[in-house]
C-alpha cells in the first residue's frame, strides 16, 4: 500500500483556509495547515474591530475541515529542494505538494514618522492594538484615516458613525476602484456621517508627528489619533527561501498557479503572482484562487494536467458604518460599471456577503468540492492581458496610468 501524499498549506487566511478544506476530497491526501494564529480571521471586519462592533475572528473549528491539521507556528524557511519547512519553533515540517497562501499585511510607508506614529490596520495584532487608542481619543479629537481605497473608507466611516471627528486623506481619489456615480454616493455618505474628505494629488502625507501630519500641499492637520491604510505589502518568505517573486515580493507563478521554480509549489491569494500579472488583492480573489490552487495539487497527484486560471469579479463591497453600504458592481474582468447598491440595502448585502464567505469556507470544510464559484469564466480579458505582456516593449519611462 503506498503512503499518504503530504500536502501543506502556509497561511490559514481565506484562500488558504478554501485550499485546505479542498485538498481533503482525496482519502489519501494528508493535509496539514500552518498559520501563526489559532483563530481565524475575518479580515474584512477589522474595521468593525477598531470601532467596537466586531470582533473579527472566528474559531477554526467553524470553518475548517475535520481532516485539516492545525498547526500553530510561523514558517521561517522553505528549503524546496528538499521539500521541507524551517518553522520559528525549530521544527521541520517535509510536504510532497506546498500551497503558499501567506497573504498581506501593511506595506513599509516610507514616509517620515509614519512606522512611528500612525496605526495600520491590515492585521488582528494592528487592529487590536489600535482599538484603546480609539477608544482613549474624546469625540471631538481629531481622528486621520490615511489612504481612500475601501479599508480606509470603511474605516473613516465606522468611526464617525462612533462619534468622532474623522478627516480622511484620499492623496488622490476617493475610492479609486469605483465609478464616478459609486464614488459620489460614497462621498455623500460620508458626508453625512461628518467625515471630512481632503482628495487631490496635494493630500498625499509627507510626514506624520504625534499629534499632526503634513501634506504635501503644505497644509499640516492636527491629529490625535492617525489610522494607515495606505499601501499593503506581502511577506517576504518566498524571497528570502530563493524563490522567483515579483517587485513586490509575491510568488511567481504560471496559469495553474505553480511556482516558475519548483512544481511542488503553488501559490494563492494576495502573494501570488500569475505570469507577473496578479489579481487585485481582495478575499473576493482570495477565495478562487484557494480553490483553484487546491485543484491544481490534486490534479498533479492524480497525474492529470491542471487548469488554467479563468477569475472572475463581481464588483467591490464597501460597508459605510453599520447604516449604509455600497456594493459596486463591475465586468467580470474587474472594472467597475454604471451600477451600484446603495444605502440600507447596500448596507445588508455587505453583511450577506461577510457571512455568505464564512459559509463558503465552512461548506467547502464539510463537503471538499462543493465550491464552485472559481470555475466562473472571466478570463477572456485575461487573454488578452496575457498576449499584451508577452509582446509588450517596456517603456522607456514611468507614465501616469489612466
Amino acid at each position: 500500500m503506498s503512503e499518504n501524499t503530504e500536502v501543506v498549506v502556509i497561511g490559514g487566511g481565506y484562500a488558504g483556509v478554501m485550499a485546505a478544506n479542498r485538498l481533503t476530497s482525496r482519502d489519501d491526501v494528508n493535509v496539514t495547515l500552518i498559520n501563526p494564529r489559532p483563530s481565524f480571521v475575518e479580515r474584512i471586519r477589522l474595521h468593525q474591530l477598531v470601532a467596537g462592533t466586531h470582533d473579527a475572528v472566528v474559531d477554526y473549528r467553524k470553518v475548517l475541515g475535520e481532516r485539516v491539521r492545525l498547526v500553530v507556528d510561523t514558517v521561517n524557511r522553505i528549503d524546496a529542494p528538499g521539500r521541507a519547512l524551517t518553522l520559528e519553533s525549530g521544527a521541520t515540517v517535509h510536504y510532497d505538494h506546498l500551497v503558499y497562501a501567506v497573504g498581506s499585511g501593511s506595506a513599509d510607508p516610507r514616509v517620515p514618522g509614519a512606522a512611528e506614529f500612525a496605526h495600520p490596520i491590515a492585521t488582528l495584532e494592528d487592529a487590536r492594538r489600535l482599538r484603546p487608542a480609539v477608544e482613549a481619543a474624546s469625540p471631538k479629537a481629531p481622528l486621520t484615516v490615511v489612504g481612500a481605497g475601501p479599508t480606509g473608507i470603511e474605516t473613516a466611516a465606522e468611526l464617525a458613525e462612533q462619534g468622532h471627528t474623522v478627516t480622511l486623506l484620499c492623496g488622490g481619489l476617493l475610492g479609486p476602484y469605483l465609478h464616478a456615480r459609486g464614488r459620489r454616493s460614497v462621498a455623500g455618505r460620508l458626508a453625512a456621517l461628518g467625515v471630512t474628505v481632503l482628495d487631490g494629488p496635494g493630500t498625499k502625507v509627507t510626514a506624520v508627528t504625534a499629534d499632526a501630519v503634513r501634506l504635501a500641499d503644505g497644509r499640516e492637520l492636527p491629529s490625535e489619533v492617525t489610522v494607515w491604510t495606505a499601501g499593503f505589502g506581502v511577506p517576504d518568505l518566498a524571497a528570502r527561501s530563493g524563490l522567483s517573486t515579483d517587485a513586490l515580493g509575491r510568488l511567481l507563478t504560471d496559469e495553474t498557479l505553480t511556482s516558475v521554480d519548483d512544481p511542488h509549489i503553488v501559490a494563492a491569494g494576495d502573494s501570488a503572482a500569475p505570469s507577473d500579472l496578479p489579481l487585485r488583492m481582495s478575499c473576493q480573489a482570495a477565495i478562487p484562487l484557494g480553490a483553484r490552487a487546491a485543484d491544481t495539487v490534486l490534479s498533479r497527484i492524480a497525474g492529470e494536467r491542471p487548469a488554467t486560471l479563468n477569475q472572475a469579479f463581481a464588483g467591490q463591497c464597501i460597508s459605510l458604518g453599520r447604516g449604509a453600504g455600497i456594493f459596486q458592481f463591475a465586468h467580470r474582468y474587474d472594472v467597475a460599471v454604471g451600477f451600484h447598491i446603495g444605502g440600507r440595502p447596500g448596507a445588508k448585502l455587505k453583511e450577506f456577503v461577510c457571512k455568505g464567505i464564512v459559509e463558503h469556507l465552512a461548506g467547502e470544510g464539510h463537503k471538499p468540492g462543493a465550491y464552485r464559484l472559481h470555475k466562473v469564466s472571466g478570463g477572456s480579458r485575461r487573454q488578452q492581458q496575457l498576449l499584451r505582456s508577452e509582446h509588450a516593449e517596456p517603456p522607456a519611462t514611468a507614465e501616469h496610468a489612466v
